[in-house]
């Protein structure tokens, strides 16, 4: 009996083993990723514009649409809520009005955070998070050894990476349909001992300009699983 159990186990772990051979490389996961959601190269080379509707707890939903041009440098987002904010960057210009009005008061501007370095964190997040999983490719980008895992009750291929420390110190796991390659979550950590940090869960599908992009990324906490906002995608169109 001892024999056939080790006999079995032995099996297994061959079996496990022949299967994580058979996965792609991080490089081949990653392109027919980006082949799934943005055949044509459009993300990177063309301007795009992104309309949403988000939501946060305890709160109404709000509008939002930006406009992401990476090799024109050019990035625009306008939100609505109580009231209007909208901004510009390019290489030279940085610019943010509330409710249409570039001269408003410090009070205002701290209030409502009109200014150029939370323009540029806005353009980081918008472009990185929906420029996925193109902005893979981007240097700096340490791509680990594909694995089977499971994502938010799904099989899935995931890929750990992390990043030089002049681009990003967070820890990163990204997950795969095995199927279609499509990008269907990732998770970061700040501390990956503590499990700090939070995971995103993509569902549905947006299709336009040539891209296809999750409908919704769902974000919640590791500890406790708390919800913390949806960002829901309702339209693509090229610029």
């Amino acid at each position: 009996m001892k024999c056939f159990v080790g006999v079995v186990f032995w099996l297994s772990a061959l079996s496990m083993a022949f299967a994580q051979s058979d996965l792609p490389d991080a490089q081949t996961l990653v392109s027919k990723s980006i082949a799934y959601h943005d055949p044509d190269g459009i993300f990177l080379n063309k301007a795009i514009r992104l309309d949403f509707e988000d939501e946060i707890p305890d709160a109404a939903k709000r509008a939002a649409s930006v406009l992401i041009d990476v090799s024109g440098q050019r990035f625009e987002m306008t939100r609505q809520s109580e009231v209007t904010v909208a901004g510009r960057i390019d290489p030279d210009t940085c610019e943010m009005t509330l409710d249409g009005k570039a001269d408003v008061s410090d009070e205002l501007k701290k209030e409502h955070r009109l200014s150029c370095e939370r323009l540029k964190l806005m353009r980081n997040y918008y472009t990185y998070l929906w420029g996925l999983p193109m902005k893979l490719r981007d240097p700096g980008t340490n791509l680990g050894a594909p694995f089977s895992d499971q994502f938010n009750d799904q099989e899935a291929l995931a890929v750990k990476v992390t990043y030089e420390p002049d681009v990003g110190g967070d820890i990163w796991y990204f997950y795969f349909d095995p199927s279609s390659y499509a990008l269907i979550g990732y998770r970061f950590y700040r501390d990956e001992e503590k499990g700090d940090g939070e995971y995103i869960v993509l569902e549905g599908e947006t299709q336009g300009a040539g891209l296809r992009l999750p409908k919704s990324r769902r974000w919640l906490t590791h500890q406790g699983d708390q919800w913390l906002g949806t960002d829901n995608l309702v339209k693509i169109s090229a610029e």
